[in-house]
Formats: structure tokens, sequence, C-alpha cells
């Protein structure tokens, strides 16, 4: 290994201190909140196929809103992060009142949308085919989850506000903590409701809705009380709602550069949801195999999640404060070391891919279905490990309108309109189909390499901004 080797991906001892506690409590956070996902996937999983398939398809659902939501709150965070960077707490409050304005909008759209159309959009899931599913069975098991999940929605939104402004000022244990202890609860109730036990009633599906809207409220009172008790840590919270004042030149500033994030994550989410319609074509076996391929993958796709937080928060950071020298060094050795962590994660995802479906209690086809993609997800995780990298490294600068281009757009016109094609013009299955869509990500690599050799993105949007 070449001294220049070293001196541009390898980081030193400081670098990875840093890293490991800034990161460390958000793939603690983010480790078990997708272990306990594996765990209630597992139980509901217990309830047949046609439960599975149900709650699979109703999460895919509101996963656009999740995301949706994300991406409108991202604008701020940028600016969020940016702001702390400069030590700018008034500019943190701002962005803390511009989270909560759009979050009430979005979420009551969100909210009518679905008690509107929610059964129309399920049904969009549910496709007759040889694997013998009930599909009245989980039609009506799809909309009782989806009637209660909405609940949850507003507390959701409040804890991304505000655990958004802790993790952008470098404070990701709370939110750790208070996840935690969400997710322990929603564990205890999950296995009380769905299968009755502790005296409780036996709800099934309906039982696993109310335990993850409970532990959402939970997570949302633990966390909010600590922000707003401790403003000798967080000075940005005092007195933050005493108005909802945000100075417009801020507010267009956030417009801006939020509405194209806004776009990206809701075209994003809803690609991916009419992606995995295209699998649902080959029945409800299919369903359940892609939802247990995607539980188990998020389960291992933690480090690459937090890889991106760490762009966000420490390139940011380093923008903000005006050392974009600084800034561009840490994004290259942030990216190596994504790029070979996520290299080790999916060798061990390979390596038990093959075990970990024995865990639900479904059809044997199934099982070696589920099998068989996640050996695929384990080959795909480096390149998607770079591809999020490149994602968060343009954003980090606000280059807001190319992380559009490179993510939504690019997966409407490529792999969308594969897996469209694939579904309704070939009688392909569900592995060659998922085999194709996610190799044809090749294209998004090289774009994204090409990109970030130049430096665009290194864009400081705070200075002089009150």
């Amino acid at each position: 290994m070449t001294e220049s080797f070293r001196e541009k991906f390898i980081g030193n001892r400081a670098f990875y201190r840093r890293l490991m506690i800034l990161v460390a409590p958000i793939i603690v956070q983010q480790g078990i909140t997708s272990f306990v996902n594996l765990l209630d996937n597992v139980m509901v999983g217990g309830l047949g196929t046609e439960s599975i398939s149900a709650v699979a398809i109703v999460n895919q659902i509101l996963m656009v809103f999740n995301l949706a939501l994300f991406g409108g709150l991202s604008g701020a965070s940028i600016f969020g992060a940016q702001f702390f960077g400069k030590g700018d707490y008034e500019g943190m409050k701002s962005t803390f009142r511009f989270r909560l304005i759009l979050g009430i909008v979005l979420t009551a759209a969100a909210i009518l949308v679905c008690l509107s159309f929610g059964e129309y959009f399920i049904s969009g899931f549910l496709s007759e085919s040889a694997d013998g599913g009930d599909l009245v069975l989980a039609m009506e098991r799809a909309g009782s989850y989806m009637a209660i999940m909405v609940f949850g929605m507003v507390p959701f939104m409040l804890v991304q506000c505000i655990t958004g402004m802790l993790r952008e000022s470098g404070e990701t244990f709370v939110p750790m903590v208070a996840s935690i202890s969400a997710i322990f609860i929603n564990l205890v109730l999950n296995y009380a409701l769905i299968f009755g036990h502790f005296g409780l009633p036996r709800l099934e599906v309906r039982g696993a809705a109310i335990a993850t809207v409970t532990a959402r409220i939970a997570e949302f009172l633990i966390v909010s009380v600590w922000a707003f008790t401790h403003t000798d840590r967080c000075p940005f919270f005092k007195g933050a709602l005493r108005s909802l004042y945000v100075p417009g030149k801020l507010t267009k500033s956030i417009i801006k550069v939020g509405f194209p994030l806004f776009v990206n994550e809701f075209l994003w989410s809803l690609g991916m949801t009419v992606i995995n319609q295209c699998y649902s074509t080959r029945g409800l076996s299919s369903v359940a195999a892609v939802n247990i391929t995607m539980t188990i993958s998020n389960l291992f796709a933690i480090v690459m999640m937090s890889s991106g937080s760490a762009i966000s928060i420490m390139v940011g950071q380093a923008l903000g404060s005006g050392d974009k020298k600084a800034a561009r060094d840490l994004d290259t050795k942030l990216i190596f070391t994504a790029f070979v962590a996520n290299t080790i994660v999916a060798a061990v995802l390979f390596a038990f891919s093959g075990a970990i479906p024995k865990l639900y209690n479904v059809d044997d086809a199934v099982r070696h279905l589920a099998s068989s993609l996640l050996r695929l997800e384990a080959l795909y995780f480096p390149m998607g490990a770079v591809i999020n990298a490149v994602y968060f490294t343009i954003r980090s600068g606000g280059k807001t309108f190319i992380t559009f281009l490179f993510d939504s757009f690019y997966t409407w016109v490529v792999p969308v309109s594969l897996a469209y094609c694939l579904a309704h013009f070939t009688d392909l299955g569900v592995f060659t189909m998922f085999l194709m869509v996610r190799g044809i990500d090749i294209i998004k690599l090289v774009i994204g390499l090409v990109m970030l050799k130049r430096d665009f993105w290194l864009n400081d949007m705070v200075h002089d901004m009150n």
C-alpha cells in the first residue's frame, strides 16, 4: 500500500475515533430497530403467508410517507448541520420550526390519503397466481393493519423533527436510548397482542399495529422531554417553540434546497413501491419472499445507512466551518471506509442467507426464494454502499437538484421501467427480475464515480445567513 493511498483513503486514529463516536449510537439504534423488526416479521410470519404479505404491503405503502417526510425535512437538516458548524443556534431554532410546520402539513396530507385510498393502493399488490394464496384474507388483514398504523404517523413525524436536530449537533446517544426503549415496548406488545399472551386478547396483525403505534408515542415522549429539559446541552431548543417564526430568507433557501429532496424521496420511495408491485404480480409467495429478503437486508444495511449519516454530519459541519479541503478529505475517507465495511457485511449476509429464512413459518418455496434473493442482496451491498455515499456527499453541499437526477430520476427511468417491462411483457420469475433490477444499478455506480471526481458539491450555504 503506497503512502499516497494511505493519505488519501485511510484516516488517522482521531478520524476513526470521531467516526465511531458519531456512528456507534446510530448503528446500535438502527441495529436494534432492524433486529426487532426482524423478530416482529417472524412473529407476523407465524400467522401465515397472507398475514406477512398484508403487513408487507401496508408497510411498503407507508414507506412512501416515511421517506417523503425524510426528504421534506432533509433541506432543513442540511442547514441545521451547517448552522451548528458555524455556532449559530438561532439559525438552528429556525430550521426546527420549519421542520415542524412542514411535518404537520405532510403528515395531515398522508393520513387523509391513506384513509381515503388505502384499499385501492393495497389491491394493486394482490394478484392471482398459482401459489394458492387467499387474496380476500390478505386484503382484509391489510386493511385492518393500515387503519391502526395511520395513528402512528404524528409521533413518528415529531420524533424525526427532534432527533434530526440532536444528531446534527452530534448528540446521538439520547435518540439511541429513546429508540431502544420504544423497541423494547414494541417487542413486548407484539408478543402479547399478536398471539394473546399475558392475559391480553389475540389480535394478530391488529396487535402488531397497536404495538408499533404505542412504541412510537413512547419514543416521542422520551426524546422530547429530554431535549426540552436539557437546554444547557441543547441551547437551540431553548425558546424554540415560543413562536413559529422562520426568517423569509432562510425559508426560501430551505425550500430551494429542500424541495428537490422532498420530490426525490417521494418519487424514489414511490418507485421502489412500483418495483415491489411488479414483483407482486408473481403472487403472494413472491410478496412474502421479497418482504423477508428486505427485512433481513435492512438489518445488515445499518452500516450503509450510518455511513450516509456520517457523511451528512461530518462533511456538512466541515462545509459550514468554511473548510472545503477538510470536507473533501473527510468525504474520500468516509466513502472508502463505507465500501470496505459493507464488503465485510456482505460476506456475512451471504454466509447466513440460507439459514435466516428458516425462522419463518412459511412454505419451503418461500424460504428457498428468500434465501436466493438474499444472496443477490449480499452481492449488491458493496456497490450500494458507494452509491449511497455519493448521494449523501452531493446532498451535504446542498446540490439537491443533482441528487434528484441521480436518485429518483434515474430510478424511474432505469430500474422502474425495467421492472415494469419484465413484469408485464415476460414470464420471468422473481429471482431473475430481482437480479436484473439490482444489477442494472451498475449504471448508477459509474455515474456516481464520475461525479465524485468533481468538486461542485463543496458548497457553504450558511455563510452570512441569519
